[in-house]
């Protein structure tokens, strides 16, 4: 049997996201994994995109959209679609972008924006199906320096 996929909750309370992804991503390429991330649309996904060019201007992360092509080279792949079309071992779900597919990840991350109350609302309601589903889950907020904490967990 294949173990279910540990999905864990980023609470987005100190910083946007457009300040904590770049540094998730890094981390995930430094751990030697490849990555999904899925936006609730495309245009988003090609902003995002953008943004990781000028992020940091002593660092650099790989990664392509759907406007760039070749899906399967690029070791960040920003999309709105419900795809892994490079083999990606964690994918990340960001502006409330429907969790689809997750089977066969090393993990899935869900980011959502603690000033929007739908969104928290939202990710309340993932928390309790995911966990009702069997799937491991944790729920993550940033400390005053800016380090993520693992807040709760539960299988």
């Amino acid at each position: 049997m294949t173990p279910m996929t540990p999905i864990f909750f980023y609470h987005l309370e100190r910083q946007p996201l457009d300040a904590v992804l770049p540094k998730l991503l890094a981390t995930s390429l430094e751990r030697g994994w490849r990555v999904v991330v899925q936006a609730a649309t495309q245009e988003r996904a090609e902003a995002l995109a953008a943004q990781l060019w000028s992020f940091d201007d002593e660092s650099f992360l790989p990664h392509g959209t759907r406007s760039d092509g070749f899906p399967d080279l690029q070791p960040v792949w920003l999309t709105s679609a419900d795809d892994n079309p490079n083999n990606a071992n964690i994918r990340f779900f960001v502006d409330g972008a429907e969790v689809g597919e997750i089977g066969g990840l090393t993990r899935a991350v869900i980011m959502f924006d603690g000033n929007d109350q739908q969104a928290v609302e939202a990710a309340r309601d993932g928390w309790k199906r995911f966990k009702a589903a069997g799937h491991e889950v944790s729920y993550w907020q940033q400390d005053d320096s800016g380090r993520w904490q693992n807040r709760a967990a539960a299988k």
